[in-house]
């Protein structure tokens, strides 16, 4: 299984560090997109990922545009997790190799990445409530996509 989770900026340590440990746990591979709100050198990852990080392969991209040239270049469908979303995550059709992308927890992401998503999908919440925590939606989602993957 060839999964990946992309966190679009990070700006919070915990959530990373909480979305890395559940990556390693289930065999995803992880994408950072840079800048991100903290430091993310090894020292600061591990601090969050405790040992986990020795079990995750973790690839940092410097900013979205050399993100979006590596993604392209491999061929890689991107699916946006975003409280915009069209199509609630339950129903969408996973892939073995999609990228889901998970934006950052005080924006979201800008339109321009948006604009380059494959599909946006949604996690479906009860009327007048915003969003839910980005490592609780990211395990959600992840576990979708592992179960129609196999």
């Amino acid at each position: 299984m060839t999964l990946r989770l992309a966190l679009y900026q990070p700006d919070i340590p915990q959530n990373t560090g909480t979305m890395l440990r559940m990556t390693a746990c289930l065999g995803v591979a992880v994408e950072i997109i840079e800048p991100a709100g903290f430091d993310v050198s090894d020292r600061n990852l591990r601090r969050s990922g405790l040992d986990y990080l020795d079990h995750v392969a973790i690839t940092r991209h410097r900013s979205w545009a050399a993100f979006e040239e590596w993604r392209r270049e491999a061929g890689i469908r991107l699916v946006l997790a975003t409280t915009s979303g069209a199509v609630p995550y339950t129903a969408h059709e996973f892939r073995d190799g999609d990228c889901i992308l998970i934006g950052r927890e005080s924006a979201g992401v800008p339109e321009a990445v948006h604009a380059a998503a494959d599909t946006r999908i949604v996690v479906p919440l009860r009327e007048g409530m915003r969003s839910l925590n980005v490592a609780v939606a990211a395990a959600m989602i992840m576990g979708e996509a592992i179960r129609q993957v196999g």
